[in-house]
């Protein structure tokens, strides 16, 4: 399945649009993650922790879409756009990616 962010495929034509396809996950980072997040923010850094929490839920959430333009008889998915939210109180500790893009036929 290909699965792009342009709205075309060059060289290749569209021959059926199947309509709007997407995936959502929402992931939790456990306290002792928080409590490490907020440690390397004092000190500078990057937050490993998160960065693997934001790399999951995106293939989560990618997987989810492809599986269902799979269904619709897609071998595309194009003008895929990605979201990324907090959720909860203060920032919250939940983290949530939606996927969603165009299904498509081409030849």
């Amino acid at each position: 399945m290909l699965v792009s962010t342009t709205p075309n495929i060059e060289g290749k034509k569209i021959v059926k649009y199947l309509g709007l396809v997407t995936g959502e996950a929402i992931l939790g980072a456990n306290i002792f993650k928080d409590f490490f997040a907020s440690i390397r923010d004092i000190v500078g850094g990057r937050s490993g922790a998160y960065e693997d929490e934001l790399r999951k839920a995106k293939d989560i959430a990618i997987e989810e879409m492809v599986q269902q333009a799979k269904t619709l008889g897609a071998n595309a998915i194009l003008a895929v756009d990605l979201d990324y939210e907090t959720i909860g109180s203060t920032g919250g500790s939940m983290l949530m990616v939606s996927a969603s893009g165009t299904a498509v036929v081409y030849e």
